[in-house]
């Protein structure tokens, strides 16, 4: 790859630090090129063919196959398979991520494991509609979630490899964008497979295979085969996953207000399907055409919430009152399926808790680019850890939410549960000082 010219857009958004104007010479540490016209495209079309596999699968997908195989223990059922991913997915972004950081490759540090975790992840997904035991489903549904979080840790890590800081707002939310759309897309299509599941199964698997190759080869990184890497240290590598909260206070800020954050989000969304047919009544097969619905009528507001807040939040280099206003957005939100339990209580909540979402998603990630120790040096790794803030209350929240049900007062306790965590989100961000 050539060095950008001069008066080329790459040149001028080329940050100082990791990214560098100029390909490395051998034994340098490893640099990124800046970003390219083709750059955040690929970042939108990944993030949105992975978060369309999630969630598919988990909205639609999973949960009709776990009902099909036991509806008596659906919601204890479902509960074990996330918890058991969760257990064993806690880490493998922040070590894939920390792996990649001091990869030497022939096509960079990211495109190896993100290739790799889409092949994995993809291949597996063919074989999960033949499943008929909760067993052997919890077990491919173990690998192919480490697989996918080994292709997301790196590609979250393309922002501050190849961003500049006032820049990021705009890139995060690309994957924001991304993400947004492809949830909306990913239901989309499951739904039209909730009878055939298999297929829709394998329909995602292909997709997250040949997006994730096509960026690579479309949008290649620098070669780092020949670039300078600390000698491997056990100890290093190991003591490198704990961020010291004193040190580090807007690190571990920012980890705990997206925790509260996405377990207040996830506790809705994990249990979207069973609430419409438990709550609201609805039969198995009008759920998941209503969960389309649902997800379609938040689409535009969360595209307009994504793209209007990054670009803005970049102008006015803020970013905490963007969190503010979606936390306060989602409350709203969030209390119309107890003052209207039916479809039509759904629906609001669904338009109104996109503007939220999305101005929260474009937002959070360019903040989180922010607050890494050492400013981003081992930023897969670091932001690694910072996505277990997201992987873990995705995880926790079928177990959280099936104690909820089942304990704590039904269905409605869902809600003023998310309410409350995303108030308590709000307030975890006021003390970061790194970050307007």
């Amino acid at each position: 790859m050539q060095p950008a010219a001069a008066g080329d857009p790459a040149t001028e958004l080329a940050p100082t630090g990791a990214i560098s104007a100029t390909e490395p010479i051998p034994g340098d540490p490893p640099a990124s090129p800046p970003p390219t016209k083709r750059t955040l495209p690929g970042i939108l079309l990944v993030a949105l063919t992975l978060f369309a596999a999630y969630a598919g699968l988990i909205a639609i997908l999973l949960p009709i196959q776990v009902a099909l195989i036991d509806e008596e223990n659906k919601i204890a059922n479902l509960a074990i398979i996330m918890t058991t991913s969760f257990v064993f997915t806690l880490f493998a972004q922040p070590i894939v991520g920390a792996i990649s950081d001091r990869t030497r490759s022939r096509f960079g540090r990211r495109a190896p494991w993100m290739v790799g975790g889409a092949l994995i992840g993809g291949v597996l997904l063919f074989g999960m509609g033949f499943l008929d035991s909760i067993f052997w489903l919890t077990v491919f549904w173990v690998l192919i979630q480490v697989s996918l979080n080994a292709l997301q840790g790196p590609l979250s890590a393309i922002t501050p490899d190849r961003f500049p800081r006032d820049k990021r707002g705009v890139a995060s939310a690309m994957f924001g964008l991304g993400m947004q759309i492809g949830a909306t897309l990913g239901i989309v299509i499951a739904g039209q497979f909730a009878t055939n599941f298999g297929v829709g199964y394998s329909v995602f698997g292909v997709l997250v295979i040949v997006v994730t190759i096509a960026y690579v080869i479309i949008d290649r990184d620098w070669s780092s085969k020949e670039a300078s890497v600390p000698a491997w240290s056990w100890k290093t590598f190991i003591s490198g996953f704990w961020v010291n909260p004193k040190q580090n206070p807007d690190f571990a800020w920012a980890f705990s207000a997206r925790f509260l954050f996405m377990l207040g989000y996830f506790v809705i969304s994990a249990y979207g399907l069973y609430i419409l047919t438990d709550y609201i009544g609805m039969s198995l097969t009008d759920a998941a055409g209503a969960q389309v619905t649902l997800t379609l009528a938040g689409l535009v507001p969360t595209l307009l919430a994504v793209a209007v807040s990054g670009w803005w939040s970049d102008k006015i280099r803020r970013r905490k009152v963007f969190i503010y206003a979606s936390s306060a957005i989602m409350v709203v939100s969030l209390a119309f399926p107890l003052i209207m339990p039916d479809m039509t209580g759904m629906l609001i909540m669904n338009i109104i808790i996109g503007f939220g979402f999305g101005f929260y998603m474009s937002v959070d990630t360019a903040l989180m680019t922010e607050v890494l120790p050492g400013g981003g040096k081992d930023a897969g790794k670091d932001l690694g850890i910072l996505n277990i803030a997201t992987n873990i209350p995705q995880a926790m929240s079928a177990a959280v939410a099936g104690l909820i049900i089942s304990s704590l007062g039904g269905y409605p306790m869902l809600f003023v549960f998310a309410m409350v965590f995303v108030v308590i989100a709000a307030i975890a961000v006021a003390p970061i000082k790194s970050v307007r």
